[in-house]
């Protein structure tokens, strides 16, 4: 995991972040499987200036800090015997049958350096042209990168859909509000969300009949797309 971001001290962290406590680690590889049946969950530390450091965290903590913080807010990563530090969760590697956390990665940031993330999209409100004219909601975008110091990234970024009044409205990124100190790096004009005339049935067969024999597209793994990210991050940060 040297693929250090930035680094921050402890008088720099900000009342009111969600916290997580955690012990260095000194069980690895095979034997982390005993800190799982313990209730630990495996963890790693990295950044500028911060040497890459096994850890261990509370499974039902880390479960309630990421609900609350996502992967694009900050949490306070208190490490036994250590100052503070600020980080992001950054990779949450699940088990591919239960889907629980197995390990996680914290970086830790330097909040006087802008980070390029990507952040989800939360839909909401009912639109007049799905509602009233039986048209097809069309979700082009599922998240939107952005770049902003990293007390500043938001949780989420709402999308309001009750602006789709008729067939063949969009929201472009340039509608959307983000918060202050969040810049959008999508272009302005590309399509966030869209109304589409609803479908006949023979068009809906027709669908149905061309996915059943479209080859399957190559679908990357959760720790696959995370790894590109982190290079990315790496690439675009601003160092000094």
């Amino acid at each position: 995991h040297d693929l250090g971001l930035f680094f921050l001290e402890q008088s720099d962290s900000i009342d009111g972040m969600p916290e997580i406590s955690a012990k260095q680690r000194t069980e690895l590889g095979k034997k982390s499987r005993a800190l799982r049946r313990e209730g630990m969950l495996p963890a790693v530390l990295y950044g500028e200036s911060v040497k890459s450091t096994p850890l261990s965290v509370s499974a039902r903590d880390f479960k309630k800090v990421l609900a609350e913080a996502g992967e694009t807010s900050l949490v306070t990563l208190k490490v036994e015997g250590e100052e503070a530090h600020n980080v992001l969760i950054h990779d949450v590697a699940k088990d591919p049958l239960t889907l629980k956390p197995v390990h996680v990665d914290f970086y830790a940031v330097r909040m006087d350096r802008p980070i390029e993330a990507k952040v989800p999209l939360a839909f909401a409100g009912e639109s007049p042209a799905v509602q009233n004219e039986g048209g097809i909601l069309v979700k082009v975008l599922h998240e939107l990168e952005v770049k902003a110091l990293p007390q500043d990234l938001p949780h989420e970024i709402a999308v309001d859909t009750a602006r789709l009044e008729k067939i063949g409205d969009r929201i472009h990124v340039r509608d959307l509000v983000l918060p202050a100190g969040v810049t959008a790096l999508a272009p302005a004009e590309e399509a966030v969300a869209l109304v589409e005339p609803p479908r006949s049935e023979t068009e809906l067969e027709e669908l149905t009949k061309a996915e059943e024999v479209a080859p399957a597209a190559e679908v990357k793994t959760e720790r696959e797309a995370k790894a590109e990210t982190k290079k990315h991050l790496l690439l675009t940060a601003d160092f000094p």
